[in-house]
């Protein structure tokens, strides 16, 4: 309403200089407005409706800004000019509000004119307005109330926005969900091209800080390869598939490589009719930063468009930084995981090689085996009547081959059950019949130990099914591992039916395994180090071989153990033969031999103390002093430590034979003990001993002033 219609209806205020007084940042500077000349009139005219809303405009904290009169003339307090106004003040004060706010007029004026035709306010939540407020066109978000203003009449005479800046605010949340997204768990990503897919599908949501982006990985030439991009079509000449070395490609390699951010801008050729992203102009700057590596060169640079709506400050540059570091970490991530990748693959080959080898050389073994231990059985049956001596030889020979077809055949087994060749032939047994015969073979053995030997074996409700040469290796493994570990106390076989299974146990009181061992306690070549036994020798597969026995039975095979208490072995098998493939079912059959246990025996024995004395093994070697070298003229102790019964009797022999006087222990531990006891000329060791091993002992032989001159020999 005019400035004289105000006066003429006598609600003038004579004096009203003071309107701006109640404020001391904005008051001034609308105090300085040349108000006569705008459709307000100077503030002395002004009606008391309009020096109120001012009044509570400039007194008020919260951001507002108001528009009166016909032409909507512009007011604002100071928290307005902080938060929005921008570069625009003081210039819009008193201006109509039309021209202050051209560049968003298309948006709020409809809103405006609402207001003012209705009488009724608006609301809009995080309206994106493009301001002209900082030299730029500037995306920013906002959260309004246009409010009706009355003049004394009550007539709608001007609107008051009350507003809240949410610009901070939603682009913050838009990076951080982008960043986010870019750090989530892909579970199915594991590839580098996987992962740089599944990144530039989380780039690309974000067209508004991210029209366009190039990712590029370096190569060893020094060029940068394109592996990835978003917000592109059809190819571009920004946008080449490779980046030379020498910076003449449309981003800068060179400087990234070293570390550096490059910005860059979009002016000239090749840079025309670059993608826009969300928005209707394309950037007109583009930020490259290095994919950086920890500890190395980067991995490559990534190009960003930028927002040409938003300034590039230290909030939307540490944005792209951390996007650039998320590619990084999935980069090197992906890169470790195919490392691994290969390497396992490597492994896994240098297994199947290892495999093939195994196979090949154990049906090479096989033959010559064959044709020793034929002859050596045919022998020991003409020599029945042979001098001691001579049989004696021919029984370390068959023991010895026994051993050695023992460990052909189990690395046999492996090849065959990795290959799948194993072939299994699966027939309704007496389980424990059959497991109480194959342990009662060890009866001499366990009585030789002086161990408890107890087998409990009750009837089952029905028979298992079973590949009788299989269950033979698995007892005989199972009890010739628990003799091996086990010096005083007991060994138990237990059969017994529960929960729908056959249940077999080999328990005993021996050593134990540690906790830390348990897990790998069925790996194959696997063994304890420094585990007291009574031999050291042992290839480390028994164990595997049971479980992967077991496996094919259908069944399962557990350990429980406590470090100097013993260890017991449980196997369960199913009832029936459901679980069994159809074709390897066989019926049963009479066989209750046990012809692969003699190798488990005859070395289990071979573990246990000597029954031969020093003065038997010298009037056997007088008997027949063939084949030995001349006696030494004053006769040298020697001092032989070997696990191996069967290998000290065979040194010994050979020693005794040529006049030296010799001496045996079973280990490194009791070697150290008897060379301190009683000072040997010669110490001859094995070098892997249970406990305290030959290279051990020549330590302590060393460091021992009374055994440091002693002269050492190891066998290999």
């Amino acid at each position: 309403m005019a400035h004289s219609e105000d006066a003429a209806r006598g609600r003038v205020t004579p004096s009203g200089d003071d309107v701006f007084a109640t404020e001391n940042v904005i008051g001034p500077d609308l105090a300085r407005v040349d108000w006569a000349a705008t459709p307000l009139g100077p503030p002395q005219q002004w009606p008391q409706s309009l020096r109120t809303a001012v009044s509570i405009l400039l007194s008020s904290r919260f951001s507002m800004w108001m528009a009166w009169g016909r032409d909507l003339t512009f007011f604002c307090n100071a928290a307005y000019r902080r938060d929005t106004l921008g570069a625009k003040y003081p210039w819009a004060l008193g201006r109509p509000a039309r021209e202050v706010w051209a560049e968003i007029w298309d948006d709020i004026g409809p809103r405006i004119d609402t207001v003012m035709s209705t009488g009724e306010a608006t609301w809009d939540e995080g309206l994106l307005l493009f301001l002209e407020r900082s030299g730029y066109t500037e995306e920013s978000y906002h959260t309004f109330s246009y409010s009706p203003l009355r003049d004394d009449d009550g007539t709608v005479v001007g609107m008051l926005c009350v507003v809240s800046e949410e610009t901070e605010r939603v682009i913050g949340e838009r990076r951080m969900a982008t960043l986010r997204d870019l750090g989530s768990d892909p579970s199915v990503v594991r590839t580098e091209q996987e992962w740089l897919a599944f990144a530039n599908q989380q780039l690309a949501r974000n067209g508004r800080d991210l029209p366009f982006t190039l990712t590029y990985l370096l190569e060893n030439d020094g060029t940068a390869r394109l592996t990835d991009a978003t917000g592109w079509g059809e190819s571009h000449p920004a946008a080449p598939a490779v980046l030379p070395a020498d910076g003449t490609g449309p981003w800068p390699v060179t400087p990234v490589s070293h570390g550096e951010s490059v910005l860059v801008p979009l002016e000239k050729a090749p840079f025309a009719g670059l993608p826009a992203g969300a928005w209707h102009q394309p950037p007109t700057r583009a930020l490259v930063v290095p994919l950086l590596q920890q500890g190395g060169a980067p991995y490559g640079l990534l190009v960003v468009g930028l927002n040409r709506y938003r300034p590039l400050d230290d909030a939307y540059r540490g944005f792209v930084e951390l996007a650039a570091g998320h590619l990084a970490a999935g980069i090197a991530s992906a890169r470790s995981y195919e490392a691994q990748q290969r390497r396992a693959e490597e492994l896994a080959e240098l297994d199947r090689a290892k495999t093939a080898f195994f196979s090949n050389i154990s049906h090479e073994f096989r033959t010559p085996l064959t044709l020793i231990m034929g002859p050596v059985e045919e022998l020991r049956s003409r020599l029945v009547d042979a001098d001691a001596h001579v049989r004696d030889e021919l029984e370390v020979v068959h023991r010895n081959g026994l051993r050695l077809g023992k460990l052909v055949n189990s690395l046999l087994d492996f090849s065959r059950i990795e290959a799948g060749r194993m072939q299994a032939r699966y027939e309704p047994a007496d389980l424990p019949g059959v497991t109480a015969d194959l342990a009662s073979v060890f009866r001499s053995a366990m009585d030789k130990a002086g161990l408890d030997f107890r087998i409990e074996c009750e009837e089952l409700p029905e028979p298992v099914y079973i590949d009788r040469g299989m269950w033979e290796k698995v007892i005989l493994n199972l009890l010739s591992n628990a003799l091996k570990f086990t010096f005083d106390g007991s060994i138990s076989v237990r059969v017994r039916a529960q929960d729908g299974h056959a249940v077999v146990t080999v328990a005993d009181t021996g050593v134990g395994v540690p906790e830390a061992e348990m897990p790998r306690l069925f790996e194959r070549f696997h063994r304890i180090e420094n585990a007291r036994s009574r031999s050291h020798e042992g290839s480390g597969i028994g164990l595997a071989l049971v479980k992967e026995l077991v496996a094919l039975h259908g069944g399962t095979i557990t350990a429980d153990s406590a470090e100097g208490r013993g260890t017991s072995f449980t196997v369960r098998l199913p009832f029936g033969s459901s679980h069994l493939p159809a074709e390897a079912i066989a019926p049963e059959t009479d066989s209750r031999g046990t012809p692969a246990a003699d190798p488990y025996v005859q070395e289990a024995l071979r573990w246990l103390p000597d029954e031969v004395s020093s003065e038997a093994r010298t009037a056997a070697t007088a008997a027949d002093p063939s084949g030995y070298a001349a006696a030494p003229a004053v006769p040298a102790r020697v001092l032989v430590a070997d696990d191996n019964a069967d290998m000290r009797e065979y040194l010994a022999r050979l020693l005794d034979g040529a006049g030296y006087q010799v001496d045996v222990v079973a280990d490194g531990s009791a070697a150290l003990r008897a060379a301190r006891a009683d000072i040997p000329d010669l110490v001859i060791s094995d070098v892997m001993m249970p406990g305290l091993d030959g290279l051990g002992l020549v330590a302590a032989l060393r460091a021992d002033p009374r055994t440091t001159s002693v002269a050492y020999s190891s066998i290999c």
